[in-house]
């Protein structure tokens, strides 16, 4: 498939790069192309970028635009302005992969959340853009076990919410190709609420084992 990644951070480039590695042409979108090339110190992409030459690199319209699929991997608080950038247009008719929570660090940590209980930012997403597919998943998992959860050394639970079948079935076939054996259909994107207020536990549960490296699994 043809897939946008919408981020250049650490779930961007975690995604994109698999993504790539399976097969797929992946171009990762930014709001600046010259200026992303161009960052020093610890937001360096350029030497990602050389390390990971069949990703692309472009414009968020630009490669929304060229994509099938696209998969928003910004922060939550920029997640709206950023598919704003990309293009109702060009979101339109596609599945649209949410992997955002809606964090707010504004009173430190651990953060809270923006919006919850009776809406969630995967809602926020599919209103904004009424055209797209927009499937939630992924956002109860770090970066790298979102891309390869093998490195567990079992299987783990991840989660799909949106309100087309179809979206829900090429998203859990991405899934699959990038090792995840159990994924739970919660049903619409209403149930988006419940994977995101998820975060709260998610980051203490960080806290309790001092590592990032875990992931639920729902016992039957």
């Amino acid at each position: 498939m043809k897939i946008a990644v919408l981020g250049t951070g650490m779930v961007g480039r975690a995604l994109a790069g698999r993504l790539s590695e399976l097969g797929h042409t992946v171009t990762i979108g930014t709001r600046n192309p010259d200026e992303t090339l161009a960052r020093t110190g610890d937001d360096a992409f350029a030497a990602w970028a050389s390390a990971n030459p069949r990703v692309g690199l472009a414009a968020f319209a630009d490669a929304a635009s060229a994509a099938e699929l696209a998969i928003n991997a910004t922060s939550g608080g920029a997640a709206l302005e950023v598919l704003a950038l990309a293009g109702q247009e060009n979101l339109a008719g596609k599945v649209l992969v949410d992997i955002a929570n809606p964090l707010d660090f504004s009173a430190g940590m651990p953060p809270t959340l923006f919006v919850k209980d009776t809406d969630s930012l995967g809602e926020q997403i599919q209103r904004a853009h009424p055209d797209a597919l927009v499937v939630k998943t992924l956002n109860t998992l770090n970066a790298s076990l979102m891309a390869d959860p093998a490195k567990l050394g079992e299987a783990s639970t991840v989660f799909v919410s949106g309100n087309d079948a179809a979206a829900k079935a090429t998203v859990s076939g991405l899934l699959a190709e990038m090792g995840h054996r159990d994924v739970i259909d919660l049903g619409g994107i209403t149930t988006a609420r419940g994977t995101e207020m998820l975060l709260p536990v998610w980051l203490r549960l960080w806290g309790a084992l001092g590592t990032p490296e875990f992931n639920f699994k729902i016992v039957r």
